[in-house]
């Protein structure tokens, strides 16, 4: 039940309180229409450690429509009669050349340049070893970083988080943007999740949040605290009142940046995530959604669902490169899909479940102007279940090294357990 603020007392905060632990505050205190804090005390600096960006794009990429291997000929082709991205050099909307072999979807050519810096590598023919064509099963099993398994509570960065060796304990340490918390993120470390810094603002509640803090004030001193729920409540402040700051504050990308205006608030997401790294308080994770990618009609590779989907992520992560600058020298990007789609497009003009994938990442630390990957070819007698792309590259693969190299954490066996990772030489040490 939530408590209203008008008969909020000292007892019901400490019930409430309670329930989270000292390190965390119960969102029962707060109304519904604010953003889900977890409070902590100051942080500490990241060191040379990466901060990672995690986007999820939820619903199936097709990543052979995204980076084409046009130089497959008629194994590509043919078997995409209408829904094939024209080889390079060819129609006015063909693929943007790479390496000869591969191409890039004209939606992404922004990322081209970031490509050519060596700052964008692709892995291809990468993915979620496990035989699941259901969106649920498959997301789960990858924010929750364990194949097969549906026990587990914790997902992959939750648990990185828990096993790091330094600590840091800023609640803006692991932020969530988006409606639902991630998975990825869930494990005793405690996320923030805001769908928008300026959720504070909306429908006209400033009223009610100064209301809120007048009430916990009388409650507790929050300018003195001396006991643990009187620290707690003024973290609460702390919190509110940088957020507030972060709200005010009529950040402006830097370098002529441009994010896109697009309905799933994905350049949003990206453009706040990006204030939150330069004001620099303790950020390690962030976890982006970006929907729209299950194409099984009417795909509109070039001029339809995918490739309106693609353009938002080809402009949104070029904005973010843009605006962040010499800071990606310590950023990581990590985009992937929870699967494929089939190598042969289907009879209504679109592609259905698949399995081999391609995953984007982006950042200074990544020996990029590369497509990574074993090609296991779209020959017949190369594919997975007779219509997939063959996965050569599990996921997990690329994580563990990102995870070793760029963000400092070494207890792998404990992030991914019962799996034995092996160098891929993806990111520079």
């Amino acid at each position: 039940m939530v408590l209203m603020m008008n008969t909020l007392t000292r007892r019901n905060f400490l019930k409430a309180a309670g329930l989270a632990g000292v390190i965390g505050a119960s969102r029962s205190l707060f109304p519904g229409w604010m953003p889900r804090l977890a409070f902590a005390a100051d942080h500490q600096p990241r060191g040379d450690r990466d901060i990672l960006i995690n986007i999820f794009l939820r619903g199936g990429m097709d990543g052979l429509s995204a980076v084409p291997p046009y130089g497959e000929g008629r194994g590509y082709y043919d078997v995409r009669p209408t829904q094939a991205v024209p080889e390079p050099g060819g129609a006015p909307q063909s693929a943007i050349d790479l390496d000869g072999f591969f191409g890039l979807h004209p939606a992404l050519a922004p990322l081209k340049a970031i490509y050519d810096q060596q700052d964008l590598a692709i892995v291809h023919a990468s993915g979620l070893v496990h035989p699941t064509r259901s969106h649920f099963d498959a997301q789960h099993f990858i924010d929750f970083g364990i194949p097969g398994d549906k026990t587990v509570a914790t997902g992959w960065i939750g648990r990185h988080l828990e096993t790091a060796s330094w600590q840091n304990q800023s609640p803006f340490r692991a932020v969530g943007m988006g409606d639902l918390l991630p998975d990825s993120l869930r494990g005793p470390v405690p996320p923030l999740s805001l769908r928008s810094i300026a959720d504070f603002h909306l429908q006209g509640r400033a009223d009610e949040l100064r209301r809120m803090e007048r009430s916990l004030s009388r409650l507790y001193a929050a300018a003195g605290p001396q006991d643990a729920l009187s620290r707690q409540a003024k973290l609460v402040f702390e919190t509110v009142s940088t957020v507030q700051q972060l709200t005010d504050s009529d950040y402006q990308p830097a370098r002529g940046a441009v994010y896109p205006e697009d309905d799933e608030g994905f350049g949003l997401a990206l453009r706040q995530v990006a204030q939150i790294i330069k004001a620099d308080i303790g950020l390690e994770v962030a976890s982006i959604d970006l929907g729209g990618w299950d194409t099984h009609e009417d795909q509109g590779v070039l001029d339809g669902d995918l490739n309106n989907a693609l353009s938002v992520l080809g402009q949104g992560l070029s904005a973010f490169y843009t605006d962040l600058g010499e800071r990606m020298n310590r950023i990581i990007v990590v985009a992937m899909s929870e699967f494929g789609r089939t190598i042969d497009e289907n009879g209504s003009q679109g592609t259905d479940h698949g399995h081999g994938n391609a995953m984007f990442l982006m950042g200074g630390g990544v020996k990029g102007g590369q497509v990574f990957g074993e090609w296991p070819t779209l020959a017949p007698e190369a594919r997975d279940d007779a219509d997939d792309l063959a996965i050569t590259t599990d996921y997990r693969l690329v994580l563990a090294e990102m995870l070793q190299r760029r963000l400092g954490n070494n207890a792998i066996d404990a992030i991914f357990p019962d799996f034995a990772p092996h160098p891929i030489d993806l990111f520079r040490a």
